[in-house]
């Protein structure tokens, strides 16, 4: 049955219309379940968080149905596919919201039908959602700052670092910039700074492609990047400027990611175990339905109270440390991670 419920859910990712996953009922319970995903230009979306939870769902509740919608980075389009859930009968809203801010139309949609809200790795701001399960954003920008200061070495007094941040409308990004400035402020110069406008890479080269011909005759020893995506970006757009390989931070263990990681191009990049927090997340879902009370570990405050709150460790990740990482849990593949040009560079790193 997992097997086939995985393959139905790739035959729907590749439709792109709306997915919806149902099973054949076994304990009475026969609900819908709404799955609000942002964007898809970080792979770990479709790749990972929604097929993970559809099959977890599908073990704990047989009868349930995971209605999985993709927002496109639209927060307008994200209320309309809320909306269009709770009409279908939608029970609970797993939720991972465009725009922090704007999402709180959402809650206050679901909260007139009586319909629970998980806010899911992105914290919705201002609006009484229910749970709250993510990692510990703040510590993800206090990793990469201590691997990038690990990587300078002495060079950090030496020049200077580019600081790309993700987008503005998510908090999570604001959590990343704040431990990464508690890390590496008063350590490091930063020669400009920018906000990356929905995630795109796309925007990041741009961004990077215009600021280095304004700092000519200046050195650049680093860059700090707060996910995989703005990374790669910032590298390609180094290269084609013909600037020397410096040390890049990342996030999201994107495979591309560590495969550059491999051969030099990145530093390192931020492991975050989306299986374990999708199957919480589904946990908590299938506890709703049922009625129980789910257990939490701590509580955020999202400007409208405190949330009940399941916040997991993010891991470092370089490339001394991707076998025992993300290779070992099965995150990625030894055959996908090393195809073609970087099988030397698996051989050397202990990957088979």
């Amino acid at each position: 049955m997992r097997k086939m419920l995985a393959a139905l859910a790739a035959t729907m990712l590749l439709s792109g219309c709306t997915e919806a996953l149902t099973t054949d009922a076994g304990d009475g319970l026969d609900a819908r379940v709404a799955l609000l995903l942002p964007e898809r230009k970080a792979s770990r979306y479709e790749a990972g968080d929604q097929p993970y939870f559809a099959q977890k769902l599908a073990e704990l509740c047989p009868g349930c149905t995971v209605d999985y919608r993709n927002a496109e980075q639209s927060a307008a389009t994200q209320l309309q596919q809320a909306k269009e859930a709770l009409d279908q009968g939608a029970k609970v809203l797993v939720l991972t919201p465009v725009d922090s801010i704007a999402a709180g139309q959402i809650v206050t949609e679901a909260k007139s039908r009586s319909v629970p809200v998980i806010s899911y790795d992105r914290l919705v701001l201002k609006a009484p959602v229910d749970y709250y399960i993510s990692f510990d954003n703040a510590k993800v920008g206090a990793l990469q700052a201590a691997a990038l200061l690990q990587a300078l070495g002495a060079k950090a007094s030496q020049g200077e670092i580019l600081w790309i941040n993700g987008s503005p409308t998510d908090n999570n990004a604001t959590l990343f910039k704040q431990g990464a400035h508690a890390g590496l402020d008063g350590k490091v110069k930063v020669a400009a700074e920018s906000d990356t406008a929905e995630w795109s890479p796309d925007n990041a080269r741009k961004w990077t492609a215009s600021v280095l011909p304004t700092l000519r005759g200046r050195t650049i020893v680093g860059v700090y990047a707060a996910n995989d995506g703005t990374a790669g970006a910032a590298i390609a757009a180094m290269k084609a400027a013909g600037l020397p390989q410096v040390p890049v931070t990342g996030q999201d263990a994107e495979t591309a990611a560590l495969q550059r990681i491999l051969v030099g191009d990145q530093y390192m990049t931020v492991y975050k175990a989306i299986r374990t927090e999708a199957e919480t997340a589904a946990t908590l879902a299938d506890d709703l339905l049922r009625g129980k009370k789910p257990a939490e570990t701590a509580n955020v405050d999202n400007g409208a109270g405190q949330v009940p709150s399941i916040l997991l460790d993010p891991v470092t990740v370089t490339k001394d440390t991707i076998a025992g990482t993300v290779v070992k849990d099965g995150f990625v593949t030894p055959s996908a991670l090393c195809a073609g040009q970087y099988a030397d560079a698996c051989r050397a790193a202990g990957i088979g």
